[in-house]
């Protein structure tokens, strides 16, 4: 499929133009609290709420108690500040993405200054802690490109992503398609 590419998006209308419209709606209907709850989100709240906002909302109304929050440590201020604002309301658990401290040198990886000691990401380890801590509910913070996928595949509870890290155009990756001297580089 091509949907990027559709100028009409028929679908918005109930137009199905795929062969799985049957498969994912029984899909859906397994997850009916989580669907329902973000219609309802949207219905109610568009463009009323923050992000955030929409995260606490939501993690409410699906009776989630115990949140967990794996985060890069180069957001770590951000990371303090999100924690204590959901533990208003929740159990919260926060890994930062230095956790163990296994050194680069042990897995051969390149470093950002050689020759000195240096923690590398550890989104595997924050998955394992934050599911040993039992969340029910996992937000990404900022993780890296790749330790936000291998967070996601190890982690046992749903995972929402909060900020992406993007260090040139402070973590909004999609300026660089709203800025016109970063998307002539593309």
């Amino acid at each position: 499929m091509k949907c990027a590419l559709c100028k009409k998006k028929e679908c918005r209308e109930g137009k199905d133009c795929t062969h799985i419209k049957g498969e994912a709606e029984k899909e859906l209907r397994k997850n009916l609290k989580s669907v329902k709850t973000s219609a309802h989100i949207e219905a109610e709240y568009y463009m009323k709420l923050t992000r955030l906002e929409e995260l606490i909302l939501y993690a409410k109304q699906m009776g989630y108690k115990k949140v967990g929050m794996a985060f890069c440590i180069g957001l770590e201020n951000e990371a303090r500040e999100i924690h204590k604002i959901l533990e208003k309301d929740f159990e919260v658990h926060s890994v930062c993405c230095k956790a163990c401290g296994i050194d680069k040198s042990d897995l051969d990886l390149e470093k950002l200054h050689e020759g000195e000691a240096e923690a590398t990401c550890n989104p595997i380890g924050q998955a394992m802690i934050l599911n040993d801590e039992g969340s029910e509910l996992n937000l990404i913070l900022g993780l890296c490109i790749g330790h936000d996928i291998l967070f996601t595949q190890y982690s046992k509870a749903p995972v929402t992503t909060l900020a992406v890290k993007d260090r040139v155009l402070a973590h909004n990756p999609l300026g660089a398609i709203y800025s016109g001297y970063h998307r002539k580089k593309f």
